[in-house]
């Protein structure tokens, strides 16, 4: 058993981890700062993540209680000390004993780079404190633990035909109008939601990193509060956004939502929303508690009516 003051020697230590995905960024970011999607693959095989407390927000307190095969604990705290949607993400975390105290504590980088639709993933950790004297034999299968929890997430994110939702429709307008139709919300007012809802835009900064924050109001006078963070823009070819949304008083969903402009011949515009979700179980779910397909179709009709008056 290494001693108080030798495990001290071992704060400043870091090894970096990189992985490659063939997920889009926005998704890998997804994954790894949604509680109910981290649960999903973090910690080493076999275990599990039955208490999952991270809601990436600067300054916000991480606690996440690793569960093993045999039913043994291994809680975990922390807190996020950085957070870039959908680049980097900084936290804080430390083991801690059955009494909650700190063993050790390391400062997590990660940072998300995408080229050619796959998603470079670096994990830079460094120790930063070691309080027990024995906390070496933790470190020492700390790396090994990260590095089986990021070949979990590749599991995860390897295919998107069976969670995704794809909807097409060209429109007899110039590109460069149905980009303000989506970008303005002065108009997006006009058409956005299924046929017989309406909506109000709290917020709406087209930016990247920016918030879109909007209610949507259905014809049985039920509020569904959305909530956006604009991720990619290229004007005016594509527009990525990260996105939550619910019925008032029921549980969250989200997923990634791109947005492409395809220049068609006759000076018409092609647009493509893919909706990519975590697991195909929610992809299924939304299907079947709020219609999406449909609603997605209704919402482009609509879009397509108010084009036209423009």
């Amino acid at each position: 058993m290494a001693t108080k003051a030798e495990s001290k020697n071992l704060v400043g230590k870091e090894f970096v981890i990189t992985r490659e995905y063939a997920a889009p960024r926005e998704l890998v970011w997804l994954a790894c700062t949604d509680a109910k999607h981290l649960a999903q693959w973090w910690g080493p095989r076999g275990f599990s993540a039955p208490v999952c407390e991270w809601d990436a927000q600067p300054g916000n307190k991480i606690y996440v209680v690793m569960r093993a095969s045999d039913g043994t604990r291994y809680p975990m705290g922390g807190e996020f000390l950085e957070v870039v949607a959908p680049e980097k993400l900084v936290t804080l975390t430390g083991a801690l004993d059955d009494k909650g105290d700190l063993i050790f504590e390391f400062k997590h980088t990660l940072t998300l780079v995408e080229h050619e639709g796959k998603t470079k993933l670096t994990m830079r950790s460094r120790l930063m404190k070691v309080i027990a004297p024995d906390a070496e034999k933790y470190i020492g299968g700390f790396e090994a633990g990260m590095t089986q929890s990021l070949e979990r997430l590749a599991e995860i994110l390897f295919s998107t035909s069976d969670r995704e939702i794809v909807i097409k429709r060209d429109f007899n307008a110039p590109r460069k109008l149905v980009w303000e139709a989506m970008t303005n919300p002065k108009h997006v007012v006009n058409w956005w939601g299924p046929r017989g809802f309406s909506t109000m835009i709290e917020k709406m900064d087209f930016r990247v990193g920016g918030e879109w924050k909007h209610v949507m109001r259905g014809p049985d006078g039920v509020n569904y509060p959305n909530q956006s963070v604009f991720t990619e823009i290229v004007t005016p070819e594509r527009i990525v956004f990260q996105h939550g949304g619910k019925r008032e008083g029921g549980p969250g969903v989200s997923f990634v939502s791109t947005w492409t402009f395809d220049l068609v011949e006759g000076n018409k515009t092609k647009v493509t929303i893919r909706m990519v979700f975590p697991s195909a179980a929610e992809r299924d779910h939304v299907v079947k508690e709020f219609g999406a397909i449909e609603g997605g179709k209704q919402t482009l009709e609509r879009l397509g009516d108010y084009l036209a008056k423009m």
